[in-house]
């Protein structure tokens, strides 16, 4: 329900290529931390969200999405559920195209507010597993999907 085909397919090919990884930190066993790296093997630009701020996979990184100085077009959210409405109203403050919930992360209030809002939105979706799916022809990144 909260992932429709279609509104998958429209953020991964055409929302744009510039994507917030909201709790993305140089954690190497956090599941953002492989995410990322397939986001970038399929051509996206990530952007570290973190409150410390750290330089990942050679990007970058920022303590909000408010200090982001550049347009995200989708914000990937690897926080807790009950964390994860205050950054999806970020997103839409921001001007972001799309937001993404991760595996796991589920706020219905928040859902119908960024579809209001005109933004596309998916939840409780692993982006680094749907984009592999609409890319049959492309090798499968190792390592990177949950």
């Amino acid at each position: 329900m909260y992932a429709e085909p279609g509104i998958i397919r429209k953020i991964i090919e055409e929302a744009g290529d510039t994507w917030a990884v909201v709790g993305l930190s140089a954690n190497e066993r956090r599941p953002a931390f492989g995410v990322a790296r397939t986001l970038q093997r399929y051509g996206k630009r990530i952007v570290p969200v973190h409150p410390r701020a750290e330089t990942v996979h050679g990007e970058r990184g920022y303590a909000s999405l408010a200090e982001v100085p550049f347009p995200v077009d989708v914000v990937d959210v690897f926080v807790r559920s009950e964390l994860a409405g205050a950054v999806a109203g970020q997103a839409v403050s921001i001007g972001a195209k799309a937001v993404w919930f991760q595996l796991g992360v589920i706020d219905e209030d928040a859902y119908e507010r960024v579809r209001a809002a005109g933004l596309l939105m998916v939840m409780d979706r692993c982006p680094a597993i749907e984009i592999p799916r609409l890319s049959p022809g492309a090798p499968r990144p190792a390592g990177g999907g949950r």
